[in-house]
This record gives C-alpha cells, sequence and structure tokens, in this order.
C-alpha cells in the first residue's frame, strides 16, 4: 500500500535546540484521554522511515498512521540515511520521531539534544569491518596505519571505535574518512580506503555483490535500534505519541510473522536484492525483544559511553551519565496496544 502523505527531506532547516522539558504526562493529561477522530493535540506528525529500521518501512507502506490519526493529522514521512541524519533531524525540528542505534541516541542526548527513547524497535548485528575481495587484511590489528571509512555519529563509527580498543588501537593510529554509508561501501568496493565499519543493508550487498570480506564481526559491539522522540513532542502530544508506538508494536508482530513480505518490502526500498534483504532481516537482525528501553541497552551503553569521552565525542564522563539517567521513557510503550491500530 502508498502511503497519503510523503516528502522528500531536502535540507534540514537549521534551528535553536530545544528547551529540555518534563517526560512524564500529569493526570488529567491528553495520554489519560485519547483523543476522539479530529480532536488530536497536533495536525501534523513528522516521523522518520529508514532502511536500517524495518519496523518504519512496514509502517510507511502499510499507511497506519495515516489510517489512525485520520485526515486532522497530516504524517510526512522522511527518509533518514543514518543515525547521524536522524540526530540532525531531530534536533533542528524537521522530524518528531527519529530511529537511531543507541549509541547514536546517547551521543545526541550527551550533547544536549532534547530527545528520549521511546521504545527499541530490534537488536539489529548490523555493523561489521569488511575490507576488499582482494585484501590482505585478515584481522582489525592489520588496520594499522590504513585508511577506514566510516560514518561518525552512527553505530558502525562507534563499532570500529570499540574494535580498534579490544585490539590495542586508537584513532591515532589509523585514518578515518568520515563518509556516509552508501558512499563508504563505493570507496571500499574502489579500492579508495582500505577498509569499511558498514551498515546493513548496504553490508551484505557488498559482501554478496562485490565479494568484500568481514574481517570483525561483533554483536555485543552493536548497540540496539531506538526510536526516539523530541521532548517537546512527547509534552505537547502525547497522545499521537502514543499511536506512534502502537504502531510499532504491531509492525513487530507483523515483522516476525510475515518475514517474506517484510523483506520484500525492504529490498524495494533499498534497492536491493530480496535474498540480501532476507539475510539482513532472518541472520542479523532479532526483533524478539523487549520493547521497553531499559536495562539491557543500558548495559551496552555504559560500555561505550567512556569510548565517547576518550575518543573527544563527548566532553565529560559527567555528561554520559547525566544522559544515560535521563534517555528512556517508557511512558508509551508501557500502555502500548498494537491492537489499537485498526
Amino acid at each position: 500500500m502508498t502511503t497519503k502523505r510523503t516528502f522528500s527531506f531536502v535540507a534540514v532547516v537549521a534551528a535553536a535546540a530545544l528547551a529540555l522539558t518534563g517526560c512524564a504526562a500529569g493526570e488529567g493529561s491528553s495520554l489519560d484521554q485519547p483523543a476522539a477522530a479530529g480532536e488530536w493535540s497536533t495536525d501534523t506528525l513528522n516521523i522518520d522511515f529508514a532502511t536500517y529500521n524495518p519496523l518504519s518501512l512496514i509502517i510507511k507502506d502499510k499507511g497506519w498512521l495515516e489510517d489512525e490519526l485520520g485526515d486532522g493529522v497530516t504524517v510526512n514521512w522522511v527518509q533518514s540515511a543514518g543515525s547521524n541524519k536522524a540526530n540532525e533531524a531531530l534536533r533542528a525540528g524537521a522530524i518528531d520521531v527519529g530511529s537511531t542505534a543507541g549509541s547514536a541516541a546517547l551521543l545526541a542526548r550527551s550533547n544536549g539534544s532534547p530527545i528520549q527513547a521511546i521504545d527499541i524497535y530490534s537488536q539489529p548485528n548490523w555493523a561489521a569491518i569488511l575490507v576488499p575481495a582482494d585484501s590482505t587484511i585478515t584481522s582489525v590489528e592489520g588496520l594499522k596505519g590504513k585508511s577506514i571509512a566510516a560514518t561518525k555519529g552512527t553505530d558502525p563509527y562507534f563499532f570500529l571505535l570499540q574494535a580498534l580498543e579490544e585490539a590495542g588501537l586508537s584513532l591515532d593510529d589509523v585514518d578515518v574518512q568520515n563518509l556516509q554509508h552508501a558512499d563508504g561501501k563505493a570507496a571500499l568496493e574502489s579500492g579508495a580506503v582500505d577498509a569499511w565499519s558498514g551498515l546493513d543493508p548496504l553490508l551484505s550487498t557488498s559482501v554478496a555483490e562485490a565479494d568484500s570480506k568481514i574481517i570483525y564481526d561483533n554483536i555485543d559491539f552493536n548497540s540496539y535500534g531506538f526510536l526516539n522522540a523530541a521532548e517537546s513532542f512527547i509534552a505537547d502530544s502525547p497522545d499521537v505519541a502514543q499511536v506512534v508506538v502502537n504502531a510499532y508494536e504491531k509492525a513487530r508482530e507483523y515483522a516476525i510473522a510475515n518475514p517474506d513480505e517484510v523483506a520484500a518490502i525492504l529490498a524495494e526500498v533499498a534497492a536491493i536484492d530480496p535474498a540480501i534483504a532476507t539475510t539482513q532481516l532472518t541472520e542479523r537482525t532479532n526483533f524478539e525483544i523487549d520493547p521497553a528501553p531499559g536495562q539491557a541497552q543500558l548495559d551496552v551503553l555504559t560500555i561505550i559511553g567512556p569510548v565517547f569521552v576518550e575518543s573527544g565525542d563527548v566532553k565529560d564522563q559527567a555528561s554520559i551519565d547525566d544522559a544515560l539517567a535521563t534517555l528512556f521513557n517508557t511512558q508509551f510503550i508501557d500502555k502500548a496496544d498494537p491492537a489499537a491500530i485498526g
């Protein structure tokens, strides 16, 4: 199904960072009183979709948000090319809800972006380090002095930082080329860089079509998929935020029950072979997880946080600690009702 309303995200309009607001809905709030048709708290919902977030593709394809919100709310879909782009759009106010890696959400919150995670959409093994088909490099240690493509502000970049640290290397030992995911793939396959810290589905596509080789793969270095919302949106439109989370939980059920159809949707949007999409969904993505942001994600981010400080991406550990204490918001997932989405 084609959704009723879409638009292309041409540029993120610069805007001042939103002031931090409270996250809990009070007694008698619109969260406790569901809106009747045409009585929503906002007339516009700006939300992203991304090939690294298959649940977003299902929701967009099925038109569930448009059907549930009706003519009273215009749903604008914005494609995110990576976690860094989703974070830029959230901070600028170009979207209300955006999908990122958990590490990217922590980075944004630690640096003052007023966002909170309202749902965990997957546990992906979506990042790995690849080298060209004819490369003689076989380990992370072999990357010393080499050029590596990675997109700063995304899970593959943080994956690279952790992999280097584990191998006894630092950023000073390598030449990181800050390229968007698709450009990193192209640079790897053309020989412009020695390695690429890549992201699915581009990663699996490069392995299947260019014979690129994975030299390091570690699911523990991947953070979860976070659905984030601007705090202003949470405070002003909790009724619509609840609909979004309900739709995500319906999409989770749908993805688990209909893997072939979801692979077809992903293949079409990402312009990849359906077999590659199936590999991403069945071998490198886990949807059967607790969707409430909590201890599992905290455990991962607590490890990643100090790496940010050491690399200079966050000024100090206190900023990390403050972010970890305020990043999660479970008020919507606690009330999630997939059946409420008709």
